[in-house]
């Protein structure tokens, strides 16, 4: 009888050790502040509660540097990666990211925003960088990015995000250029050197971010009075804060998730790409920070006085423009490398 209790014993705790082995841990990274706050709250806690392992979270500036080098030295402790629709494309094409199998999210692909579901990654949210300022700094509101250049009349700093990306589709709007042609006059040379003259206007009043909690934090202390800044950590404050967000010449993409080719655990960090993109779990993702759900079938069940803040309901959207992803996957690592020289001047 003892044997056998002792047997038991030992069979049930290598069970339990094989299940704890399957479930297996996911070191996830993504951009960290209120984003990863709402994807804790969404995604890491109850995928840990309902058994399925512990998420170790980390954080980055989308430095895809560092995956390459995991990935090229095949020594990859990522196994989920937050990234924005032209690096997830970039590094689909030079094999950085497992393939996902469309097959395995929940629902069908007509479920999803268009975009949202690419051959290496699945988005997870919309969201969109905007013009962002502090109404108690400033006597008159801003209607786009043209006052945005204009410290004349908008005395003061402005933030912008360290980065070719965004910042030269904000100056050739502030140059007159029409939202729906952006992508059409930066193709060309003398559109990108239009865009880096009109940056040169506003460079001696211009305070760099490189995270997306930086320009709340910017605009409260008044460091700066204006900010490009990513739309849903505007919302994150604006409850203890009198700040803003004007939605013409918003740019607007996805964030996807992307396993870094090598992940040891690719196939649960797969299974976490479909828990995070049901209906139920991306409406608590957007109950906790103004993104709009890459999964449409958790629109209506969310609450109507959270829908204003969305980049992606009809009023938001109409004067925004979607990002070219291969526009950036084509150019972007050029025009990075000419702004980082420009920036450094």
């Amino acid at each position: 009888m003892l044997k056998s209790l002792k047997f038991t014993a030992i069979t049930l705790g290598m069970m339990c050790a094989a299940n704890a082995m399957a479930a297996g841990d996911l070191t996830v990274i993504s951009f960290g502040g209120a984003n990863k706050d709402a994807q804790v709250k969404a995604f890491y806690a109850p995928w840990e509660k309902a058994g399925n392992g512990k998420i170790i979270a980390g954080e980055y500036n989308g430095e895809m540097a560092k995956i390459k080098t995991m990935v090229d030295t095949k020594s990859v402790s990522w196994d989920l990666v937050e990234v924005e629709s032209p690096e997830l494309s970039r590094g689909c094409d030079e094999g950085m990211f497992e393939e996902i199998d469309p097959a395995s999210l929940p629902g069908t692909k007509a479920d999803y925003v268009p975009g949202a579901i690419q051959t290496c990654g699945v988005g997870f949210f919309v969201w969109s960088t905007v013009l962002a300022y502090n109404a108690d700094k400033l006597a008159s509101a801003p209607t786009g990015w043209a006052d945005f250049w204009d410290t004349k009349k908008f005395p003061g700093k402005r933030g912008l995000r360290k980065g070719a990306k965004y910042t030269l589709e904000f100056a050739l709007m502030a140059d007159g250029v029409a939202p729906k042609d952006v992508y059409k006059v930066l193709a060309g040379k003398d559109g990108q050197d239009r865009a880096f003259k009109k940056l040169d206007e506003l460079k001696p009043n211009i305070q760099w971010w490189e995270a997306g909690a930086q320009p709340p934090q910017f605009l409260k202390s008044g460091d700066v009075v204006m900010s490009s800044a990513y739309n849903g950590r505007i919302a994150a404050v604006q409850k203890e804060s009198n700040l803003k967000v004007v939605w013409n010449g918003g740019v607007y993409d996805f964030d996807a998730w992307a396993i870094p080719k090598g992940s040891k655990t690719a196939a649960e960090a797969k299974k976490f790409i479909a828990y995070s993109v049901s209906p139920e779990q991306q409406k608590t993702y957007s109950e906790n920070i103004a993104y709009g759900p890459a999964n449409t079938k958790a629109v209506p069940l969310l609450d109507k006085g959270i829908l204003k803040d969305m980049p992606t309901t009809p009023e938001n959207i109409k004067d925004q423009v979607q990002i070219d992803v291969g526009f950036w996957a084509d150019n972007g690592e050029q025009l990075e490398q000419r702004f980082t020289a420009w920036a450094a001047k």
